[in-house]
């Protein structure tokens, strides 16, 4: 048997087209739409390598998935180059075993059946991919037009997997119209038959975009309250943070950018009812959480907000919480002495100048520099090998900060730390347990001024739409702002300069579509896929000549 030949041009420009296609939302976020056809040169390039039996194809749909996470996650390799590229390979591994499973049901199935299995394939690995332990998100194809949130306000019914179906079905849709002008089909169809499909991809393409506009353009941001906000932005290099500077002088920068604006508050808005005040995730460390008021930063905040009636004060911190006992309280806890335990934590601390200190733990952590999975199998290897590992507890289930006003009555809010706020389903929890607004802490300055602090401010902006909360958000050096429940950037702070931004956020007690009943896309696609899985696997005993 000859070796077919396969032509490296071609199949090369096909492989960088969709990558370019498939990177740009991330990168140019007025180019969000570039997403509706990202798919479509891989899926000739399939196409192709199938009709003419090219082998290895996987290299090139690997090569381009490949291209596409390097072209727009290559800045975590500013953070930690081991990570970086785990997670350029590992995520591109898992987004070529789709296609890889998608050319071996191409054998049994016909039609476009094998193409429907793709998409809700792809849109079940992304929802499974929210809630692995070593979970990775940051490509799911709906954050695509985080940048254009004009444009999919239908969000707060769908969540971001229903901007991942829409991908789908228009990069589907264009394929197969494609596919049938190649073979000669479209030439045969009646006028009328051109006509409804001209008519079919018009709605399929502008019509999400049309329902947008018109929910945008009459959705009603005004909400209760407000009430005042402050970011505190001290723009300190996490690199030198514990290193050149002490945490005294860490804080007399975000107090002086702190009490400066609530003096200003004082002076022009005495009466308000209650301010919060945010500062970035992991400002300070080692609170221990027995005793939070022992520690200086905590009073020194506590002092700032005393002096300020009706301040609440959000501070960032890494915490540790001692047990006593036996048996550690988890596989997670250090040993910290004799029948002494420790768990660390990135936690968010609520002061209001009183002896109150309510504290609420990061959930969703970072692999690697916070989380150590499946902590059974890689804990005991962890001890084996002296302690090398990140391994944070975070909290089981999501409880709310309270901001006490200044008549006694309190106002719930939710707080997300960093990654926390790249979890839409997530989320959705704070406002079903009553957050009237939301917050955000981070810190993004370890990824340097590259494109991973803009997509990460960014998807704060899904976020708003998804729960139709106003959101404060709070980097240690940008991007810092305020984004109200329509998704737009009401303020915005700059990037690697010390600011303080003085805005209001709006309260709101209404449920979404997407909070009440949580991701429907995601769940249905993943019915749909075992069940094509189940057929799947039904047919393979079927013998041949039986199937036709």
């Amino acid at each position: 048997m000859t070796k077919t030949k396969q032509p490296i041009g071609l199949m090369s420009g096909l492989v960088a087209a969709s990558a370019v296609l498939l990177s740009l939302p991330f990168l140019v976020p007025a180019l969000g739409l570039t997403a509706l056809v990202g798919f479509v040169p891989l899926l000739c390039l399939e196409k192709i390598a199938t009709d003419r039996g090219y082998k290895k194809v996987w290299l090139w749909h690997y090569g381009t998935f490949v291209l596409w996470n390097a072209l727009t996650i290559f800045w975590i390799c500013n953070a930690t180059l081991g990570g970086g590229l785990f997670a350029i390979f590992a995520n591109a591994l898992q987004m070529s075993l789709i296609l890889g499973l998608f050319r071996k049901v191409k054998k049994v199935f016909r039609g476009a059946l094998p193409y429907i299995f793709l998409a809700v394939a792809w849109i079940a690995w992304e929802r499974w991919y929210f809630g692995t332990q070593i979970s990775f998100p940051w490509l799911v194809l709906g954050n695509s037009f985080a940048g254009n949130t004009a444009l999919i306000q239908w969000y707060e019914f769908t969540g971001t997997l229903g901007g991942s179906l829409w991908v789908w079905a228009c990069n589907l849709t264009i394929f197969g119209l494609i596919n049938a002008a190649a073979q000669g089909r479209f030439a045969l169809w009646t006028k009328w038959a051109k006509r409804y499909c001209t008519a079919g991809v018009i709605l399929l393409f502008a019509g999400p975009i049309t329902l947008s506009l018109v929910i945008y353009h009459n959705y009603d941001t005004k909400a209760d309250g407000p009430i005042d906000v402050v970011i505190a932005q001290p723009n300190i290099d996490p690199y030198q943070k514990f290193v050149s500077m002490s945490q005294a002088d860490q804080n007399a920068i975000a107090g002086r950018l702190i009490e400066k604006e609530l003096e200003k508050l004082d002076a022009n808005a005495p009466e308000r009812p209650a301010t919060l005040v945010l500062t970035p995730e992991t400002f300070t460390r080692y609170i221990i959480t027995n005793i939070p008021q022992e520690d200086p930063t905590v009073r020194y905040m506590n002092a700032i907000a005393a002096a300020h009636p009706g301040t609440n004060i959000v501070l960032g911190a890494a915490t540790k919480t001692f047990y006593s006992g036996a048996e550690p309280p988890s596989l997670l806890a250090w040993p910290a002495g004799l029948n002494q335990w420790m768990e660390t934590h990135n936690s968010a601390l609520m002061l209001d100048g009183t002896e109150r200190c309510q504290i609420f733990h990061k959930s969703k952590l970072v692999v690697g520099t916070e989380l150590t999975p499946y902590p059974s199998i890689f804990v005991p290897i962890d001890n084996w090998l002296g302690g090398v590992m990140a391994r944070d507890t975070g909290q089981k289930e999501i409880s709310l900060l309270d901001i006490h006003c200044k008549d006694g009555s309190v106002i719930p809010i939710g707080c997300a730390i960093c990654y926390e706020s790249v979890y839409g389903e997530y989320c959705t929890d704070y406002v079903r347990k009553g957050a009237q607004a939301m917050a955000i802490i981070t810190n993004d300055a370890w990824w340097g001024d590259t494109p991973g602090y803009k997509q990460h401010f960014r998807y704060a902006r899904l976020r708003a739409i998804e729960l139709r909360r106003d959101i404060a958000r709070c980097g240690n050096t940008g991007i810092s702002g305020i984004i109200n429940s329509r998704g737009d950037v009401v303020e915005a702070g700059p990037w690697w300069q010390q600011a303080a931004i003085t805005s209001a956020i709006g309260l709101k007690d209404n449920l979404t579509f997407f909070v009440r009943n949580g991701d429907v896309v995601g769940r249905v696609c993943t019915f749909f896929f075992i069940l094509l899985v189940l057929i799947f696997v039904a047919r393979l005993f079927i013998p041949e000549h039986l199937r036709k």
